[in-house]
């Protein structure tokens, strides 16, 4: 794998058009060779995405308080917004292209960030995303503390993973979070008792992505005008 350049658009949350917008930029180039692999982070204005998966049922009955976006990376509906590290890899794939493979890489990075916080997250079978067991003397069923969506055209990815730290987590209460109705959804916050913002998170998640994508080196640009000169006009 090349170097890897993390892109941190968050300073202020992202409405999800501009990034969506950004990141087909960013992937056009990509796939061109123009530049290297870039894995966009931020927090997105609070937003509803449907992958391709999502069924009627899935869907909020009421008006959610936030727009929904019909996209196309796999999965159902889930929700972004502040608090929430969104991670967008734009790497190229090597042949032959695994996707489950690359799926389950992404949710290594994330099970080794929440070994940094003492947190024991787990892949649960026939499911994407990261998970916590759960635990019945707390009266805590099985949750989901990270999802993932990925798309891979032309042998590069798209889309990606979003991890909770300190978002509020009542906006999944207006959905059926990935389509899934026997488990809850939980946050580093709510699990470890204090704040853990996503700043303080984006260090040991750049290291651990890189490591798992087996990127030999990775450097930074920051906020919205360092990466539109990456990406170019």
């Amino acid at each position: 794998m090349s170097e890897l350049v993390y892109a941190w658009i968050g300073d202020a949350p992202v409405p999800y058009d501009q990034g969506w917008e950004l990141q087909k930029r960013v992937h056009a180039r990509r796939v061109a060779d123009e530049i290297p692999d870039t894995a966009l982070l931020l927090e997105h204005e609070p937003v509803y995405t449907a992958g391709k998966r999502t069924g009627k049922w899935d869907r909020p009955l009421t008006d959610p308080g936030a727009p929904i976006y019909d996209i196309d990376r796999g999965g159902k509906i889930t929700w972004h917004g502040p608090g929430q590290l969104t991670v967008y890899p734009i790497v190229r794939l090597p042949d032959p292209i695994d996707v489950i493979a690359y799926v389950r890489m992404q949710e290594e990075a994330i099970i080794r960030v929440l070994a940094e916080y003492g947190l024991s997250g787990k892949r649960v079978e026939g499911r994407t995303g990261v998970w916590l067991d759960a635990d019945p003397a707390r009266g805590l069923i099985e949750r989901k503390v990270a999802a993932i969506g990925c798309r891979i055209s032309r042998g590069v990815g798209m889309h990606g993973f979003a991890l909770n730290c300190d978002n509020d987590l009542s906006w999944f209460d207006r959905i059926v979070p990935c389509g899934i109705a026997d488990a809850g959804v939980t946050s580093l916050s709510h699990e470890l008792g204090r704040d853990v913002t996503v700043a303080e998170v984006l260090a040991s998640t750049e290291r651990h992505l890189a490591d798992v994508l087996d990127a030999p080196s990775y450097s930074h640009t920051h906020g919205i005008d360092e990466t539109e000169g990456l990406v170019g006009a």
